[in-house]
Parts: structure tokens; sequence; C-alpha cells
């Protein structure tokens, strides 16, 4: 098959469970996903969820939410250049590259909508109280259902979010594109296959096995390469492009909150950001900005610009080697920037990531997300299982469990992998308020008034 038809159909605009996708010049299938994405329940909730520093009381401080939203534009600008090149080398037809903008910025809005309270040490969290909790010792899951669990991944629950639990009632939840889902999901494995997957998308996984039918139908639609026969493949080719707006938000912009909050002096920041900015950086327009903060501003601008310029030249000369699988690298780690881009991350790494707020905070989530989870794992349990004896306190507590985290009938589910999930579910969804609230009430620390 040529380029300019692995390209068409890589583009797809087939919905999952909902077939051809109509559009408009307006309004095209993948800037409707775009606004789905907006208009969900689980986007507006990343407002009030971890970026770096939790429950930050300062209102400069990105959240999820405004994380996204940034990663979103660099990712649309970054795909319509991308785009903007392989049309003009593979003659595609009845495409612009506005749609690669649109695809890659809609898939970039919603990279991190699974993640749960407290950021990655929220996963963390999960991981280790299903590793401790008995549950597989009473149950017989396959290794596929047990390692969803013992590997929770905030990636597979995003993908979870867009085509089931947002909009339950539609078979594909929200129904997506196979382009932008298939975009958006970076690991595209499950969580336990035959043998080591090599390369940066074998490292994490994308799905949990309920869902494993719904991805491999958009792998089919979109033609993503195999690499193990109907259980894992090689990444669609604008997922590296999500990952370079994501990689390059969240450590520029990171850097320049962590100076904002005094926990890298400014000087050191305009230095980092000098390095990656370069030769675009217009001297005489710096030295007329006196304000520390407009400084950083305008040099995280250009630091972005030469990143994007960097990735898509990467990107570009990689092409074949990206379409046929082979090529399985960060595009930024074989960039010009690389090098100024490591220090950059080994400072996020030894300032920003441990500064004391940080960890006090994630700390404490897991104290947090372990209790709800043991709560309400514990009374659907309880009320699933003949043999456990359902006592007062899990009987409230199964009240409080909204109806859409349980079976048919406002009960548990039968089988004991949904059910479970399902809790999961649940807890990942709080925002880190929410989940403090919660654990402060069941425990009875702070009893409503």
């Amino acid at each position: 098959m040529g380029k300019r038809k692995i390209w068409e159909r890589l583009l797809s605009s087939e919905r999952l469970g909902a077939g051809k996708a109509p559009g408009t010049a307006e309004r095209t299938a993948f800037q409707q996903d775009y606004d789905r994405i907006v208009f969900t329940s689980a986007f507006r909730r990343m407002k009030d969820k971890t970026q770096v520093f939790p429950l930050s009381k300062s209102d400069y401080v990105r959240t999820r939410l405004t994380h996204s939203l940034e990663v979103s534009c660099v990712g649309r600008s970054l795909g319509a250049v991308v785009g903007r090149e392989i049309i003009a080398r593979h003659g595609l037809h009845d495409v612009e590259s506005g749609d690669f903008g649109a695809i890659v910025a809609a898939a970039c809005l919603a990279h991190d909508i699974g993640n749960p309270p407290f950021g990655h040490a929220g996963e963390d969290a999960i991981r280790e109280w299903f590793r401790n909790s008995g549950l597989f010792e009473r149950h017989q899951f396959t290794p596929a259902q047990r390692a969803d669990f013992e590997r929770y991944e905030g990636n597979a629950q995003g993908f979870r979010i867009v085509s089931r639990l947002q909009s339950p009632a539609n078979p594909g939840g929200l129904q997506l594109t196979s382009a932008v889902l298939a975009t958006f999901t970076k690991y595209p494995r499950p969580s336990a296959v035959d043998g080591l997957l090599d390369g940066k998308s074998g490292k994490k996984f994308g799905f949990f096995q309920q869902d494993a039918d719904n991805f491999a139908r958009v792998a089919q639609s979109t033609g993503l390469v195999e690499r193990i026969p109907g259980q894992a493949w090689r990444r669609h080719p604008l997922a590296f492009l999500v990952e370079v707006a994501d990689d390059t938000c969240y450590l520029i912009v990171d850097l320049e909150d962590a100076a904002r909050l005094g926990f890298v002096p400014y000087k050191d920041a305009e230095c980092l950001l000098a390095d990656l900015a370069g030769s675009t950086i217009n001297g005489s327009r710096l030295d007329r900005l006196h304000d520390p903060k407009e400084r950083l501003e305008y040099l995280r601008a250009k630091a972005i610009g030469r990143l994007l310029e960097g990735a898509a030249a990467v990107f570009l000369e990689n092409e074949a080697a990206i379409l046929d699988g082979s090529f399985d690298e960060e595009l930024l780690e074989q960039s010009p920037v690389s090098v100024p881009l490591q220090a950059v991350l080994q400072v996020a790494k030894e300032t920003i990531y441990t500064a004391r707020p940080a960890l006090e905070i994630e700390t404490a989530g897991f104290e947090v997300l372990g209790a709800l989870l043991g709560l309400f794992t514990h009374a659907v349990e309880a009320a699933a299982v003949p043999e456990l004896h359902m006592t007062k306190r899990e009987e409230m507590l199964l009240r409080l469990l909204p109806p859409q985290f349980l079976g048919h009938g406002g009960k548990p589910a039968a089988d004991p992998y949904v059910r479970l999930l399902q809790v999961a579910d649940f807890v990942a969804g709080m925002t880190d308020s929410y989940a403090v609230d919660m654990y402060r009430k069941l425990k009875g620390f702070d009893l409503p008034t």
C-alpha cells in the first residue's frame, strides 16, 4: 500500500460505535471531537486535578485543565505544520493541514482526562492498594485482568472514559473518530502481553481488558501496524506529536510555575529556557523586558517554538520508519534541543517534582485513595459475594456509590473484574478536593453541618 493510502486510512473519520462521521467544511468531524471532549464532565473535573503542585492556593499555578488546553494549542500548531508537508509529499485528496492539527489538538485535549487525583502519585496509590488488597486471592482473574489493577494506568483510564464512561448509553461512549482515538493512545497495548515490547510505545499500556475490543476496532479502522496480532499495535504516527506537545508543555511550563512559586530561582529558569530557545531569541527585545515574569514568558514562547520546529523536522525525516513501525523513540530525544532539554528535565527531577509541598500532599494521597478504595470495594464485595456478611455501614456506602458505577438494577456487577474496575472508575474520577472531602467525611474527621 502506498503512503497516500496509508495516510488516508490513518485519518479515518469513522466514529467508534457510530460508523462514518458526517462533517462540514465549517466544522469537520475532528473539530466536532474537540467540542465533544470540552463539554464532558470528565474534562471539567480536570480544573481541580494536580498538574505538579496539588491543591495549590495560587491561582497562577497550572491544573490539569489549563495544562491540557495549552498542550492542545501546541499540538494543533505542530499537527498543522507536519500535515502541510505530508499533504504536499503524497498528494492527499480532500485533506487540509488543519485536519492534522484538529486531530492532534483533540487528542491532546483529552490526553490527561484519565488521570486520578494527586497526579502520578494517585496511579501509584491505586496500584499499591490493589496489590495489597487480597482480592486476587479471592477471585480467579486472568493474568491480564489482574495486571490491569496491579499496573493501573491513567492512560488506559482515559481511553475508557472517552470510549465508554462518558455518554455510556452510546456504544463507543463519546463516539469519537478513530483517527482521534488512535492518536490519543500513546501506548496501544494491553497491560499484559507475552514477552517484552521494546520501544517507547511499549513501556506502558493504553486500554483495560474490558475495553480491548473497542481499541481493536479503532486499530482496524486506522490500519495500525500490528505487533502482536489482535493484541498490540504500533503507534498511530500522530501520537508522536501528542507526546511532543505534552512533554514540551509539562517541562517548560512546569519550570515557569516552579519559578513563580520560588522553587527555582528566576535567573536559573531564564538560563535554561534561553539555552532551549537558542538563536530564536531577539536580544534587544529581551533587554527591554525588566520584569522577571515577562522575561520568562518571552523565553518560554521562544523555547516552545524551537522545540516544535525540531520535532517536526525529526518526524518528517523519519516518516517512512514511523509509518512502518520501525521508529519508536521520542522525537525530542532525536532533535537538536535534546541536550538543553535534558538539563531542564534534570532540574525538574531534582527540584520541582521533589518540592516538599508536592511530596507532602502526594504522600497523603496514598492514604486518601487507599481508604476510599477500601471502603467502597468492601461494600460492593459484601453485596455481591454471598458468603460475606454485609454490615450496616457497607449498606450505606453502597447507597453513596453513583448508579453509573454499579451494575444493572443498581447492584454491584456479578463479574468481580467489572465490579472492581467500576470502583476504580469512581475513585479515579474524583477531583483532588472531592477525594479529600469525601475521605474526611467518611472517616468522621469533618462531619457535614
